[in-house]
C-alpha cells in the first residue's frame, strides 16, 4: 500500500472513530435516554457522562487536527490511543455481558489498529533524505 493511501485510510478510520465516540459521550450528557432508553437522568449519570466525554473531546480535536495537517507521526499516536480506548470500551461491554456493546467497539478497535499498522508500515518504506 502506498503512503498516500495508507494516510487516507488512517485519516478516515481515525476521524470516524473519534467523532462517533465523542458523539456518544456528548449524547449521554445531553440526554441519557438516547443511549439507555430506561435510564432516568440523575446528577450521578450526568457526572459519569462528563467523565466519559472529558478525554474523548480533546482526543477528537487533536486527531482531527492531525488529519487536517496530514501529520502522520501524530496520527499514529492519536490513532493508537483512540483504538486503545475502543478496546477498553469493548472490555466494558464484555464485563456487562452485552454482545452489542462489546462487538461494536471491538470491531472499531481492530479496524483502527489495522489502519495504524498500514500507516506505520508505509512510513518505514519512505526513503529518508539527508539535509545539508
Amino acid at each position: 500500500m502506498t503512503a498516500i493511501k495508507a494516510m487516507r485510510l488512517a485519516s478516515v478510520v481515525t476521524a470516524i472513530n473519534v467523532v462517533v465516540a465523542t458523539g456518544f459521550s456528548v449524547a449521554a450528557i445531553i440526554n441519557p435516554q438516547y443511549l439507555v432508553p430506561a435510564a432516568t437522568p440523575t446528577e450521578a449519570s450526568l457526572l459519569l457522562a462528563m467523565y466519559a466525554a472529558a478525554p474523548r473531546i480533546p482526543l477528537a480535536l487533536l486527531a482531527l487536527g492531525a488529519v487536517y495537517k496530514q501529520a502522520a507521526p501524530a496520527l499514529l499516536i492519536l490513532g493508537a490511543l483512540a483504538g486503545a480506548m475502543q478496546l477498553l470500551d469493548a472490555g466494558i461491554g464484555l464485563f456487562e455481558h452485552d454482545p452489542g456493546k462489546c462487538a461494536g467497539p471491538l470491531f472499531i478497535a481492530v479496524l483502527q489498529f489495522f489502519a495504524m499498522y498500514l500507516l506505520q508500515k508505509s512510513m518505514r518504506m519512505i526513503p529518508q533524505t539527508k539535509s545539508g
